[in-house]
């Protein structure tokens, strides 16, 4: 398989026969995901749709080289976490599938990045090394050849200035930023803008109370004076994103799809309609593991939109204690 053959997917058939060929692959060359897919006494090419395909749990990123390659790593990604915890590393063996991922994701939501003004406000990200959210934004603004694009952390003045002024000039502009800072930015000012896309990455970081989106949401479309907030929903252990255009509800690219698990059997998959556990297939992740149970509480809508609704409880994901491997 070449190696950015994933992003030319557009159809159904096409997602599920490379999921599988990926899958295989994965079984073989990815020395953890096989010997947990052996622990599940798996038979490999019994294996001939998605629904079949055991998703490997995101904690093993903690603990374990979740690496399919064997191509020297060029970049490794470090998840954010509260001090004396474990971060998730990504091993990354090819960054220009990364790269790839994120643009043509971006674009096939918003179209050419060029377009924009991108402003950024990722203070907690940008205090700490190896966070590939920081890589990705400071690569779409340098893709949108602004001169107002940037990255703005304790210069909140400017940004105010920056924001009314391009939205009085109707320019299409992306304030990207973490759920705390933009809060604070609020606080601080008021605006009414109306050729601004405001989109949080979620997180409150230890900084300010948890709130749940709809307040939060709610808070920062008076501020900003908008009528929708926009989300990116990402993580350290995907080359992809999914992006909300508002109301919370996300939508994957062609090669990214959102499956919903049992909480009680973390082998079965629900039907659509259903909340439970969100399992992530992202083809991106070729070269390490495209197959990721994550932490999070999901729906899967009948449209193949899903929602967030929270997190596991600081506990195993049930159904895949298989951690001493």
């Amino acid at each position: 398989m070449k190696k950015n053959s994933v992003f030319k997917i557009d159809k159904v058939p096409d997602f599920e026969r490379v999921s599988i060929e990926i899958f295989k692959f994965q079984a073989i060359k990815n020395k953890v995901y096989r010997t947990f897919l052996n622990c599940l006494d798996i038979d490999i090419q019994s294996v001939n749709c998605i629904e079949k395909i055991p998703f490997l749990p995101i904690q093993f990123f903690k603990t374990h080289q979740i690496i399919s390659s064997e191509k020297p790593i060029e970049k490794t990604f470090l998840s954010s976490g509260t001090t004396g915890v474990t971060p998730s590393k990504h091993l990354v063996s090819d960054i220009s599938i990364y790269k790839n991922s994120y643009k043509k994701g971006f674009e096939y939501f918003y179209g050419p990045i060029e377009d924009y003004t991108i402003l950024a406000l990722l203070p907690s990200y940008l205090e700490r090394e190896g966070s590939s959210l920081v890589y990705m934004v400071n690569d779409l603004i340098k893709k949108s050849n602004k001169k107002e694009s940037g990255f703005y952390l304790n210069n909140s003045d400017e940004l105010y200035k920056t924001l009314t002024r391009l939205d009085r000039e109707h320019k299409k502009t992306l304030l990207i930023g973490v759920s705390f800072a933009l809060l604070d930015l609020v606080e601080r000012y008021r605006f009414k803008l109306k050729n601004t896309i405001i989109m949080e990455t979620g997180g409150m970081k230890g900084r300010r109370k948890e709130l749940i989106r709809d307040e939060l949401h709610d808070l920062l479309c008076k501020g900003f004076g908008v009528t929708e907030i926009h989300s990116e929903y990402g993580m350290t252990e995907l080359l992809s994103q999914a992006y909300s255009k508002g109301n919370g509800v996300f939508k994957c690219p062609p090669w990214m799809k959102i499956l919903i698990r049992d909480t009680e059997d973390a082998l079965t998959i629900l039907p659509k309609g259903n909340s439970g556990g969100i399992n992530v297939i992202d083809l991106a992740n070729v070269n390490s593991c495209s197959f990721i149970a994550t932490q999070d509480l999901g729906k899967l809508n009948i449209d193949n939109t899903f929602e967030v609704l929270g997190r596991f409880d600081n506990t195993d994901i049930r159904g895949c204690n298989l951690m001493v491997l």
